[in-house]
């Protein structure tokens, strides 16, 4: 008899043949909801509204190293993206390097807000700028009323002022702040306020260099499972592991056909192909090892911010066992 769970993430491309049932996890019966990641994050960390969610990183690592926590991961990395490009400022406030934003007022979304702790270790780490050395403020970032939904415990030193009633758009272009971290951009730097601009706008090639010197490939979203589903069953982890690895390699077989235009943009097999070459000829992994460098950083950086309970390991996160070798 199989067993029926409620999985619950944003439409991705290398999701799509596990979700429309092209893919099957064996022994599971999947209720699939197709929702808006925002949407997916508030309720499944506040109300725990089904059984497998995709779920921001920093939120999970919040969550998973908790005291008895009810949640655990898979290694299945929904969104993956570098973050160089997510810093916004006020041009007024004179700042061109990393080091400017010492003594400036900055915002973010939450301070658990993925995108946020990426850049917030690189400042401290590699641009030479203490997280006491900023005053933060968080605000939604083109809607008021945005809120932390993860217990935080700021470093000491650190200052931040939650503003529900403003947004970061607004106050960026207003000079109320004079830089913002954050991975949607923000209106009034797509609405071309003259003000607003990207503090690194040849991003493409830092984050490639930054690769070069890291292999860190920022990971932005995990998959979570409650714990629950697996103290009778554990082995649906690896079950459904397995189907997401799967739709994985059926979805960069698509990207990467050199016959076939499956995509409504011009190059992109071509682009693809030097990404992979790029990557060591693995353009997006799941998996633990292939990660180590990305997940060991952003337990570090996530812990050293306040957001993890402990200094968390790789395998701690994820059910033990769960990349056995099953190789013949």
């Amino acid at each position: 008899m199989s067993v029926a769970l409620t999985i619950a993430t944003t439409d991705y491309d290398h999701f799509r043949d596990f979700r429309l049932g092209l893919v099957r996890a064996e022994g599971i019966d999947a209720n699939w909801l197709t929702l808006g990641h925002h949407e997916i994050f508030s309720r499944f960390t506040f109300n725990r509204e089904w059984d497998v969610s995709e779920l921001s990183f920093a939120k999970f690592t919040a969550q998973v190293t908790r005291k008895d926590s009810d949640i655990i991961g898979l290694p299945v990395y929904a969104s993956r993206l570098f973050r160089f490009a997510s810093f916004y400022v006020n041009r007024k406030a004179g700042i061109m390097t990393a080091k400017d934003l010492r003594g400036k007022r900055i915002g973010v979304p939450e301070w658990a807000h993925t995108a946020a702790v990426y850049m917030r270790g690189w400042l401290m780490h590699e641009g030479g700028v203490a997280l006491s050395d900023i005053d933060w403020v968080q605000a939604g970032t083109n809607e008021a009323g945005r809120i932390e939904k993860v217990e935080v415990s700021l470093p000491k030193g650190v200052r931040l002022t939650s503003m529900p009633e403003k947004t970061l758009s607004g106050m960026i272009a207003s000079g109320e702040l004079d830089c913002v971290i954050i991975a949607r951009p923000p209106n009034s730097f797509r609405e071309k306020h003259v003000d607003v601009v990207r503090l690194f706008p040849e991003y493409e090639t830092l984050e490639q260099r930054y690769y070069e010197q890291t292999r860190v490939y920022p990971i932005m979203h995990v998959i979570a499972v409650r714990k629950a589903i697996l103290d009778n069953q554990p082995w649906v982890a690896r079950n459904l592991y397995n189907a997401f690895e799967e739709s994985r390699r059926h979805s960069l077989e698509r990207i990467l056909d050199p016959a076939v235009s499956r995509y409504p943009v011009p190059w992109l097999t071509a682009y693809a192909t030097r990404m992979q070459q790029m990557f060591g000829g693995e353009l997006f992994p799941y998996g633990i090892e292939a990660n180590r460098p990305t997940l060991e950083l952003f337990l570090h950086y996530a812990y050293e911010q306040g957001i993890a309970h402990r200094l968390a390991k790789p395998e701690e996160i994820f059910p033990a066992g769960i990349m056995a070798s099953v190789k013949i």
